[in-house]
């Protein structure tokens, strides 16, 4: 029976460390019904506190996909173009197999059973003690973390195991249980710190034991309205941490550290930000248009067509008989009264808008076409050839029409076809001229930045397609900084630093608006946010011994589930008056450890 034992932990340490040692992450299935994966710890909202980010292996109940009835889909779109249904039949086949594999139903994920798991961890165990004689003196493994099914009294929802090392050696292991209840109003029915303490003493029976708290408050992100919650891509979050705990659900004290979480998505309705966004929007369906071939035009929001409103503009300028200097203030001013309220707000309103970046204005608020492009930039190049305008424009302008205006002052203007492409890819100059110089003017004029930190988003050296991803990192950046100037209040230091932080990380990183920024803040700054408010988590955690051999019993109150795989009672009647509730619904998560010695 022993030896039995031993060769199973063995097999299950050869699969753990295979999948250790395997780049990708894809799931590996074990004894035909266990779903074994890789992930980060800080992925699975319950592990975060314990592991952070690093590896760790998810033990869970494989579950296969549902396939739904196997009668071929009807297609919900048609070819317009009938001649060439022969041609595709191949296409349609991978379409079909396309729509089929659709329909096979990813379900969440699955516990196993409290035994199962509890064999698991135990095999993990075995395989690490090199004491135990048939096993090698093996390297450590990752963390091990068990999904369960809560078919115990205690209600454990997760079973954990990770190694405890001295130098390369393991010389022992920690195993975790998760328990949870389901949410409840009364607050007289969670535990107390002294439970708490009790509960970890009986476990370690330490000679002293320190106790912190933490806790995290939703500073911006879903509102409600009128009892139903308005879901947002946006949330900015704090989280605290402090010592000498004192009660459950205390509020934080001014001595505590706190950290920001900024996540924010473009396109806000809320945010000042948003017209500048539906600006950046028409630049990107130009820019994907040119790498496609296919152009989902956006709506004009002008009357007028494209064409008239710059043969009125052209008119505009021949009709002024003043200096150069006399005709920019005019234009510039009638620009800032007539459009600001458009496109323009408080935070990037310019009141020097050059002739290009007025022609840029005009034309994507109006064209609907590649046609209207053209034709557009064919009035303004035979205006230009033929001396009947003198437009001023910016000095480090970098567009190709810009570079016309230049020559046309010389009376040399070179021959431009406006066929195929070029049209399209002198405007998407214009508008990444015009935005470029918008968001320099906030951030310089803030003092922010300096020019020579903005050399990376500001770069015409690479291709049009990079500079457009760039300049929409740059947009991101200032959403960040808009949204905790705007709805935070931020102090100066903070935006200044909060801007770096930004600055520096999209050098290195794709763009990616699920990224959470992190920057550090004194209580005191965003008291008025939280102190009348319930936090969204509220954690305590005693703890005992150091280093590798620290032990932690710890309890979170959440305003959701901790875990994603069990369905739990509620003695909430309507889940979404929870947030306006002065005693809102609390679900309870307590996690203890246990230190096992290798002898």
């Amino acid at each position: 029976m022993g030896s039995k034992v031993i060769s199973n932990a063995k097999e299950f340490y050869n699969i753990l460390r295979s999948l250790q040692d395997e780049e990708s992450n894809e799931p590996f299935v074990y004894e035909e019904d266990i779903q074994m994966l890789k992930t980060d710890g800080d992925r699975i909202p319950v592990l975060k506190m314990y592991c952070g980010n690093q590896p760790v292996v998810i033990c869970e109940k494989a579950v296969p996909k549902i396939n739904e009835p196997d009668d071929k889909p009807m297609k919900e779109t048609t070819n317009c173009n009938d001649s060439n249904d022969a041609d595709n039949d191949d296409d349609d086949d991978d379409d079909d197999i396309g729509e089929a594999n659709a329909l096979l139903t990813e379900l969440g994920p699955e516990p196993l059973t409290i035994t199962k798991a509890r064999q698991l961890l135990s095999w993990y165990t075995l395989s690490q003690n090199d004491n135990v004689s048939s096993i090698d003196n093996n390297p450590a493994l990752h963390p091990l973390w068990v999904r369960c099914d809560m078919s115990d009294p205690a209600g454990t929802t997760w079973f954990g195991a990770e190694t405890v090392c001295m130098g390369k050696r393991v010389s022992g292991v920690k195993l975790y249980s998760v328990t949870c209840k389901g949410s409840t109003v009364d607050k007289a029915s969670l535990i107390t710190l002294d439970q708490l303490k009790q509960e970890h003493n009986k476990r370690h029976h330490p000679s002293s034991m320190a106790i912190k708290g933490s806790a995290r408050f939703l500073l911006f992100g879903s509102t409600v309205f009128e009892n139903s919650v308005i879901e947002s891509q946006s949330s900015v979050t704090v989280d605290f941490k402090w010592s000498h705990v004192e009660s459950v659900l205390e509020t934080p004290p001014l001595s505590s550290t706190a950290t920001l979480n900024i996540k924010v998505a473009s396109g806000d309705m809320r945010s000042p930000m948003n017209k500048m966004y539906r600006e950046l929007e028409f630049l990107q369906t130009l820019a994907d248009g040119l790498r496609t071939g296919e152009t989902e035009w956006l709506e004009a929001l002008e009357s007028m067509s494209a064409v008239n409103l710059t043969k009125a503009f052209l008119q505009e300028l021949r009709d002024t008989s003043k200096t150069l200097q006399d005709q920019t203030d005019k234009t510039a001013k009638n620009t800032e009264v007539k459009l600001e309220t458009d496109i323009f707000n408080s935070f990037l309103e310019r009141g020097d808008l050059d002739f290009v970046e007025q022609l840029w204005v005009r034309m994507r608020r109006s064209v609907t076409s590649y046609q209207d492009i053209g034709d557009c930039l064919k009035l303004v190049t035979e205006a230009l050839r033929y001396g009947d305008i003198k437009p001023w424009i910016h000095r480090d302008s970098s567009s190709s029409l810009s570079k016309l205006i230049l020559q046309s002052y010389h009376q040399q203007i070179d021959h431009v076809s406006l066929t195929g492409v070029t049209p399209v890819q002198m405007l998407l100059e214009m508008g990444l001229d015009k935005m470029r110089k918008d968001y320099i003017n906030y951030l310089i004029g803030e003092q922010l930045t300096t020019l020579n930190h903005l050399g990376y988003y500001l770069s015409t050296e690479v291709d049009l397609q990079e500079q457009v991803i760039r300049l929409r990192k740059l947009h991101h950046l200032l959403e960040i900084i808009v949204t905790c100037s705007t709805f935070l209040g931020l102090t100066y230091d903070r935006l200044f630093l909060l801007t770096q932080s930004c600055l520096q990380y999209y050098k290195t990183h794709p763009y990616d608006e699920e990224h959470e920024f992190k920057l550090q803040i004194k209580p005191a700054l965003i008291s008025h946010f939280y102190q009348k408010e319930q936090p969204v988590l509220w954690g305590a955690e005693v703890s005992s011994g150091h280093g590798s051999r620290e032990v932690r019993t710890s309890i979170t109150l959440s305003d959701r589930p901790l875990v994603d795989h069990v369905i739990f009672e509620s003695d909430e009647p309507n889940e979404t008056m929870n947030v306006d509730s002065e005693n809102p619904a609390l679900f309870s998560t307590m996690v203890c450890c246990s230190l096992v010695n290798f002898a």
